[in-house]
This record gives structure tokens, C-alpha cells and sequence, in this order.
């Protein structure tokens, strides 16, 4: 399918009307927004910045957007760095990548997954901090959501999540979810008609957290209810926000 074709399919129409609708319903993006996309290289975060970056070829609102993909030294987690900038400028959003690390040591109470996620989650916040954006736009999509919605009721005894906008108490920054709307399914068919790359190498935990499990669990609730994602997104809807729903350890690939 070419780009022309794709831009004309059903799955196109149902994508660009999701991401429309969240950034009007939650007030997303505003005039003068400067937004830094936390890049993974996975495909969530790679139709973020496509979509983005359409938004900002607009030129109304007038926003800057820009993109920040975070490589962890000591985990085998790797996206050809290449095919981001190409892909970054083929979007007209330029690409920013910075080298980190952490020692598990430190906190043997949290898994390397936790630990990994909350260091890059740091040095996005810092550069963004530091070079001027007032916003971060992050790459969960509602299935996302839902699956943290889950797990901090089976393992934390609270019913929340990670909410479309947060605006930071603790720092000059607010979280945006531009994709908060998309289906997952949506997401992987786009991905594979727009021949997105994957990564390198993939992140070793990623089969073996409570997310893989939830995420069976969830489809199997899905397979006897189709309608069970809704119920639990208008729950979620329905919630008063608190500071802790910015959190989950997923780094929104």
C-alpha cells in the first residue's frame, strides 16, 4: 500500500480522528507549546512523532516540536540510531540522543525494568527542563492505559493510571499522551503498512513483567466482552486526578 492509499484507508481515518479528538477533548497542545517527544524507537513513540509533526506543520496552533531518544549502556535494548534520525527528519522534527546508565544495585527492591524506565523518565525531564519545553508528549496508547489501570489494582490496591495531560507539581512541566485514544491493534497494523523499523535488539524484560501478563489477561476479558475496554476507560474518565497517576514504569515505546 503506498502513502497515497494509506492516507485514504479506514485505519488511517480512525487514527487521525483518535489523536484529533484526544488533543481537543484533553486540551492537549496549546499556541506556543514547545513539546519534547520521549523517543524510544518503538512504533507507538514513532507514529507520536509522525503525528506531531504534522501538527506542527500546521502552524496552528504554532507549536516546536522536538524529540529525545535516551540509550541505556547496560541494557541490551538498542534502536538503529540511523534509521531515528532519518525517520525524524522525514517528520521535519528534530532528533536529540543522549547516553545513560544506572546501577541495579543501588535499589535491590525495584527490578532492572523499573530502574531503567525511571532513568530515562530522568534524563527527559531534565533535558526538557533544561533546554526550554514547557511539555512531554509520551507514546502510551489506551491499551497502555488500561493494562496500568489493572496492575495498580492487582498489585499496588488502587484504581488509576497513567491520565492524558498531568501537569507536574514539582517542576514547570506538563505530561501529554497524544495517543491515549489509539488502539494497539491500530497502532501494529500502521506500523506494518508504514514499514516502520524495529528495534535492534529488544528489551530483555519485556516478556517477563507483570505488563506481559496483564496484557494476556486483558485480552482474554477482551475476547469475552468487547466492550470491557470502554467500561474500564470510562471509569477512568470518572476518577479525580492525583500527582501518582504520572507515573507506570512503561518507558511508552
Amino acid at each position: 500500500m503506498d502513502d497515497k492509499e494509506l492516507t485514504k484507508s479506514a485505519l488511517y481515518r480512525r487514527i487521525i480522528y483518535r489523536y484529533k479528538k484526544a488533543l481537543a477533548h484533553h486540551a492537549l497542545i496549546e499556541d506556543g507549546d514547545r513539546i519534547l517527544i520521549g523517543l524510544s524507537g518503538g512504533k507507538d513513540s514513532l507514529c507520536l512523532m509522525e503525528l506531531l509533526g504534522g501538527t506542527m506543520r500546521i502552524h496552528r496552533p504554532q507549536i516546536v516540536v522536538e524529540a529525545l531518544h535516551v540509550r541505556m549502556e547496560n541494557i541490551a535494548y538498542e534502536s538503529d540510531g540511523h534509521y531515528l534520525q532519518a525517520f525524524a527528519d522525514s517528520c521535519g522534527v528534530p532528533l536529540h540522543i543522549v547516553t545513560t546508565s544506572f546501577d541495579p544495585s543501588t535499589d535491590k527492591r525495584k527490578t532492572p525494568c523499573f530502574l531503567c524506565s525511571w532513568n530515562r523518565r530522568k534524563q527527559l525531564f531534565n533535558y526538557a527542563q533544561e533546554h526550554g519545553f514547557n511539555k512531554i508528549a509520551l507514546g502510551h496508547h489506551q491499551d497502555d492505559i488500561i493494562h496500568t489501570a489493572l496492575m495498580n489494582e492487582f498489585f499496588q490496591g488502587h484504581f488509576s493510571s497513567m491520565p492524558p495531560k498531568l501537569k507536574m507539581d514539582k517542576m514547570p512541566l506538563t505530561l501529554i499522551r497524544p495517543l491515549c485514544h489509539e488502539h494497539e491493534k491500530d497502532l501494529e497494523e500502521y506500523a506494518r503498512l508504514r514499514g516502520y523499523v524495529s528495534q535492534k535488539k529488544a528489551c530483555p524484560y519485556e516478556d517477563v513483567t507483570h505488563r506481559a501478563s496483564i496484557r494476556k489477561i486483558f485480552a482474554e476479558v477482551e475476547a469475552l466482552n468487547p466492550e470491557a475496554r470502554y467500561s474500564i476507560w470510562h471509569a477512568l474518565e470518572s476518577l479525580p486526578l492525583s500527582p501518582s497517576q504520572g507515573g507506570g514504569n512503561h518507558p511508552g515505546d
